[in-house]
Protein backbone atom coordinates (compact mmCIF):
# COMPACT_ATOMS: atom_id res chain seq x y z
CA UNK A 1 0.00 0.00 0.00
CA UNK A 2 1.38 3.17 -0.98
CA UNK A 3 0.28 6.85 -0.20
CA UNK A 4 0.92 10.68 -0.64
CA UNK A 5 0.82 13.16 1.79
CA UNK A 6 0.75 16.91 1.70
CA UNK A 7 3.09 18.70 3.67
CA UNK A 8 4.21 21.84 4.39
CA UNK A 9 1.51 23.62 3.25
CA UNK A 10 1.27 27.64 2.71
CA UNK A 11 -1.86 29.28 3.15
CA UNK A 12 -3.67 32.69 1.93
CA UNK A 13 -6.51 33.85 3.24
CA UNK A 14 -9.37 35.57 1.13
CA UNK A 15 -12.37 37.05 2.55
CA UNK A 16 -14.65 40.21 1.72
CA UNK A 17 -14.18 42.59 4.64
CA UNK A 18 -18.16 43.21 5.87
CA UNK A 19 -18.92 45.28 8.97
CA UNK A 20 -21.98 47.81 9.21
CA UNK A 21 -22.21 49.59 5.71
CA UNK A 22 -19.91 47.82 3.77
CA UNK A 23 -19.79 50.48 0.38
CA UNK A 24 -20.43 53.29 2.17
CA UNK A 25 -17.24 52.34 4.12
CA UNK A 26 -15.30 51.00 1.04
CA UNK A 27 -16.70 54.81 -0.38
CA UNK A 28 -15.01 56.28 2.61
CA UNK A 29 -11.70 54.69 2.32
CA UNK A 30 -11.44 54.96 -1.73
CA UNK A 31 -11.65 59.11 -0.45
CA UNK A 32 -9.33 59.12 2.22
CA UNK A 33 -6.72 57.28 0.18
CA UNK A 34 -6.90 59.61 -2.59
CA UNK A 35 -7.30 62.77 -0.46
CA UNK A 36 -4.04 61.65 1.48
CA UNK A 37 -2.13 60.63 -1.47
CA UNK A 38 -2.66 64.22 -2.81
CA UNK A 39 -1.74 65.93 0.56
CA UNK A 40 2.17 63.41 1.47
CA UNK A 41 4.53 65.36 -0.26
CA UNK A 42 6.83 63.59 1.61
CA UNK A 43 5.19 60.17 0.23
CA UNK A 44 5.35 61.56 -3.29
CA UNK A 45 8.96 62.67 -3.08
CA UNK A 46 9.90 58.97 -2.02
CA UNK A 47 7.86 56.87 -4.60
CA UNK A 48 9.50 59.32 -7.49
CA UNK A 49 12.61 58.74 -6.13
CA UNK A 50 12.60 55.00 -5.88
CA UNK A 51 10.71 54.38 -9.43
CA UNK A 52 7.74 53.78 -7.75
CA UNK A 53 5.27 54.75 -10.44
CA UNK A 54 2.25 55.62 -8.59
CA UNK A 55 2.32 56.48 -4.74
CA UNK A 56 3.19 54.67 -1.56
CA UNK A 57 2.53 55.73 1.84
CA UNK A 58 5.67 53.55 3.40
CA UNK A 59 7.99 55.42 3.76
CA UNK A 60 6.53 58.32 5.11
CA UNK A 61 3.38 57.89 7.18
CA UNK A 62 3.19 55.57 10.14
CA UNK A 63 0.01 57.21 11.81
CA UNK A 64 -3.11 56.55 9.20
CA UNK A 65 -5.29 54.66 12.27
CA UNK A 66 -5.01 57.94 13.95
CA UNK A 67 -4.52 60.30 10.79
CA UNK A 68 -8.07 59.29 9.36
CA UNK A 69 -10.25 57.62 11.49
CA UNK A 70 -11.41 55.36 8.67
CA UNK A 71 -8.31 53.55 8.81
CA UNK A 72 -8.68 52.89 12.69
CA UNK A 73 -12.15 51.41 11.26
CA UNK A 74 -10.51 49.16 8.86
CA UNK A 75 -8.22 48.14 11.97
CA UNK A 76 -11.30 47.15 13.89
CA UNK A 77 -12.89 45.60 10.82
CA UNK A 78 -9.53 43.27 10.09
CA UNK A 79 -9.48 42.07 13.69
CA UNK A 80 -11.84 38.79 13.26
CA UNK A 81 -10.27 37.97 10.00
CA UNK A 82 -6.65 38.18 11.46
CA UNK A 83 -8.23 35.79 14.64
CA UNK A 84 -9.22 33.43 12.12
CA UNK A 85 -5.75 33.24 10.01
CA UNK A 86 -3.69 32.60 13.10
CA UNK A 87 -6.25 30.02 14.36
CA UNK A 88 -6.32 28.53 10.41
CA UNK A 89 -1.94 28.16 10.58
CA UNK A 90 -2.39 26.82 14.14
CA UNK A 91 -0.39 29.34 15.87
CA UNK A 92 0.30 28.79 19.31
CA UNK A 93 -0.79 32.49 20.79
CA UNK A 94 0.23 32.04 24.14
CA UNK A 95 -2.05 34.40 25.03
CA UNK A 96 -1.72 36.99 22.56
CA UNK A 97 -3.43 38.56 19.85
CA UNK A 98 -2.74 39.32 16.36
CA UNK A 99 -2.83 43.18 16.24
CA UNK A 100 -1.68 45.71 13.35
CA UNK A 101 1.42 47.23 13.74
CA UNK A 102 2.00 49.10 10.26
CA UNK A 103 -0.64 49.47 7.69
CA UNK A 104 0.13 51.93 4.30
CA UNK A 105 -1.51 53.11 1.14
CA UNK A 106 -0.24 51.62 -2.53
CA UNK A 107 -1.68 53.49 -5.64
CA UNK A 108 -0.33 51.80 -8.73
CA UNK A 109 -0.50 53.65 -11.74
CA UNK A 110 -0.70 52.17 -15.42
CA UNK A 111 2.45 50.64 -15.91
CA UNK A 112 3.77 50.57 -12.08
CA UNK A 113 4.90 47.38 -10.97
CA UNK A 114 6.17 46.04 -6.74
CA UNK A 115 8.89 43.59 -7.27
CA UNK A 116 9.63 40.38 -5.22
CA UNK A 117 9.63 41.17 -1.26
CA UNK A 118 8.68 39.54 2.33
CA UNK A 119 8.20 41.53 5.16
CA UNK A 120 10.04 41.29 8.12
CA UNK A 121 9.73 41.72 11.58
CA UNK A 122 5.68 41.21 11.30
CA UNK A 123 4.15 37.61 11.66
CA UNK A 124 0.96 37.89 9.25
CA UNK A 125 1.19 40.77 6.33
CA UNK A 126 -1.64 41.42 4.27
CA UNK A 127 -3.67 43.72 1.65
CA UNK A 128 -7.26 45.56 2.04
CA UNK A 129 -8.21 46.20 -1.87
CA UNK A 130 -10.28 49.55 -2.42
CA UNK A 131 -9.89 49.64 -6.01
CA UNK A 132 -9.41 47.30 -8.70
CA UNK A 133 -10.38 48.39 -12.29
CA UNK A 134 -10.96 45.66 -14.99
CA UNK A 135 -7.20 44.64 -16.32
CA UNK A 136 -5.60 45.09 -13.61
CA UNK A 137 -2.59 42.82 -11.92
CA UNK A 138 -3.32 39.82 -10.22
CA UNK A 139 -1.14 39.39 -6.70
CA UNK A 140 2.01 36.71 -7.67
CA UNK A 141 2.68 34.60 -4.63
CA UNK A 142 6.35 32.51 -4.92
CA UNK A 143 6.76 28.96 -3.53
CA UNK A 144 8.96 29.50 -0.79
CA UNK A 145 10.95 26.42 -1.54
CA UNK A 146 11.83 27.22 -5.15
CA UNK A 147 15.47 28.97 -4.73
CA UNK A 148 16.20 25.01 -3.22
CA UNK A 149 14.70 23.22 -6.19
CA UNK A 150 18.11 22.93 -8.10
CA UNK A 151 17.12 20.69 -11.42
CA UNK A 152 13.76 20.23 -10.58
CA UNK A 153 11.80 20.34 -14.42
CA UNK A 154 9.19 22.83 -15.07
CA UNK A 155 5.26 22.16 -13.78
CA UNK A 156 3.01 21.85 -16.20
CA UNK A 157 0.53 24.15 -16.90
CA UNK A 158 -2.22 22.57 -15.50
CA UNK A 159 -0.52 21.24 -12.49
CA UNK A 160 -2.66 21.31 -8.99
CA UNK A 161 -2.60 24.16 -7.28
CA UNK A 162 -0.59 22.88 -4.97
CA UNK A 163 2.31 21.97 -7.15
CA UNK A 164 2.46 25.22 -8.90
CA UNK A 165 5.41 27.66 -8.22
CA UNK A 166 3.73 30.44 -8.88
CA UNK A 167 0.24 31.45 -7.55
CA UNK A 168 -1.87 34.06 -9.24
CA UNK A 169 -5.16 35.49 -6.72
CA UNK A 170 -6.75 38.35 -8.60
CA UNK A 171 -8.88 39.82 -5.91
CA UNK A 172 -11.89 42.47 -6.10
CA UNK A 173 -12.82 46.03 -4.04
CA UNK A 174 -13.92 45.13 -1.25
CA UNK A 175 -11.38 41.86 0.00
CA UNK A 176 -8.25 41.03 1.97
CA UNK A 177 -6.08 39.09 1.30
CA UNK A 178 -3.61 37.35 4.34
CA UNK A 179 -0.39 35.32 4.27
CA UNK A 180 2.75 34.60 6.29
CA UNK A 181 5.22 37.44 6.26
CA UNK A 182 7.72 34.88 4.96
CA UNK A 183 5.90 34.32 1.59
CA UNK A 184 7.54 36.23 -1.30
CA UNK A 185 5.17 38.22 -3.27
CA UNK A 186 5.12 40.82 -6.09
CA UNK A 187 2.32 43.17 -8.26
CA UNK A 188 3.15 42.43 -11.82
CA UNK A 189 3.28 45.55 -14.70
CA UNK A 190 -0.63 47.61 -14.13
CA UNK A 191 -1.89 46.99 -17.39
CA UNK A 192 -5.60 48.83 -16.45
CA UNK A 193 -5.44 52.61 -17.26
CA UNK A 194 -6.88 53.07 -14.02
CA UNK A 195 -5.30 53.14 -11.11
CA UNK A 196 -5.04 49.71 -8.67
CA UNK A 197 -5.66 51.28 -4.99
CA UNK A 198 -4.83 49.07 -1.96
CA UNK A 199 -4.00 49.51 1.66
CA UNK A 200 -1.06 47.01 3.70
CA UNK A 201 -0.57 45.95 6.50
CA UNK A 202 1.54 44.07 9.01
CA UNK A 203 0.58 42.05 11.98
CA UNK A 204 2.42 41.45 15.00
CA UNK A 205 1.42 38.89 18.10
CA UNK A 206 0.98 41.47 20.95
Amino acid sequence: MTSIERVFATSIYRAKIGGLRPKAFLDELRMACRSIAQEDCAGQNWSNEAGYMGYTSYASLDDLPTRNPTFADLCERLKPRLADFAAAVDFDMRGLEPEVDSIWINVLEHGGTHTGHIHTNSVISGTFYVDVPEGTSAIRFEDPRLAMMMANPQRKACAALHNRQFIYVQPSAGEVLLWESWLRHEVPVNMASEDRVSVSFNVVLA
